[in-house]
């Protein structure tokens, strides 16, 4: 499964007809299906959903390039981000951080002191997270289209389940996204992700 941004997109189906002929195009449920000369077929798949017309590749492709409000919800182990975009612009953020120490070879009585002392903070940084992701995304909640989450899946979840987070919670999943720490530069980076039409080519060599 690949994933290409809705500006390259042309420019990526004009290489999957040079390497694989002419293709014919054909709606098939949620997804646009292509099929070329040589018989390879090419699913994509809108991030936000697509209502097909009577041009379903223009319509396809202009629904994928259309900007929609998405907030998004970094989190890992000592920071996390937040962040509001229209399209690939942010309109919004907030990067942050809190010390999480790391993991001990200690035993004994030690040990558990240093876990608790470890759970501790990492509950801090859930709840840090939860205060900044109110602040910065919920005025935005109404108009936003979806929620693209990333990071540590469990803090994730854990920072959504705070009841003051219930209408960011209820925004439709983007698929997660594959960052690192969640800095400013990565939170910049993840319209990329978010707004990717995904893409799965079959080639003939790859059925049996």
């Amino acid at each position: 499964m690949l994933g290409v941004v809705p500006e390259r997109l042309d420019r990526w189906l004009d290489g999957v007809a040079q390497r694989h002929g002419a293709f014919d195009v054909q709606v098939d449920g949620a997804e646009l299906a292509l099929t070329c000369a040589d018989t390879t077929t090419v699913r994509l798949t809108a991030p936000y959903g697509w209502t097909p017309g009577p041009a379903p590749l223009t319509d396809f492709l202009a629904a994928a390039r259309t900007p929609r409000r998405t907030a998004v919800l970094l989190v890992r182990r000592g920071r996390w981000a937040v962040g509001v975009f229209d399209g690939a612009e942010l309109v919004v953020s907030k990067v942050d951080a809190r010390q999480v120490q790391g993991r001990t070879a200690a035993g004994g009585q030690s040990q558990q002191r240093f876990a608790r002392r470890r759970g501790n903070q990492a509950d801090a940084v859930v709840s840090h997270a939860v205060d900044t992701a109110a602040r910065v995304l919920l005025p935005h909640a109404a108009a936003a289209v979806g929620l693209a989450c990333g990071g540590d899946r469990g803090m994730v979840a854990e920072v959504l389940s705070d009841p003051r987070l219930r209408a960011l919670a209820a925004l439709p999943p983007l698929p997660a996204l594959d960052v690192g720490e969640p800095t400013k530069a990565v939170l910049l980076e993840t319209p990329d992700q978010f707004r990717a039409v995904r893409v799965h080519v079959v080639e003939p060599a790859d059925r049996p």
